[in-house]
């Protein structure tokens, strides 16, 4: 179930955004990954989630790398 959190860009400082939630935090935003056309002032929406299908691949990934580091190493041991 994802997560919604709602604010405004309340000012741009560098090369970032600060969006302030309604729980009153701020949320430094990179502004290049933000559409073109928002301004100080206007309400955006943040949606979190958990993306299981990449977590699982990414830990398939990492186990098939030390597998073949530990395939090496024992090949590299037994000559």
């Amino acid at each position: 179930m994802p997560y919604i959190i709602s604010g405004i860009i309340d000012r741009f400082e560098d090369k970032l955004a600060v969006i302030k939630t309604t729980e009153d935090t701020e949320i430094l935003w990179p502004i290049k990954n933000l559409p073109d056309d928002l301004l100080a002032g206007d309400s955006v929406t943040i949606t979190l989630s958990n993306d299981k299908d990449g977590t699982q691949d990414k830990t398939e990934l990492a186990k098939n790398m030390l597998n073949d580091i530990l395939n090496v190493q024992e090949t590299n041991s037994g000559e």
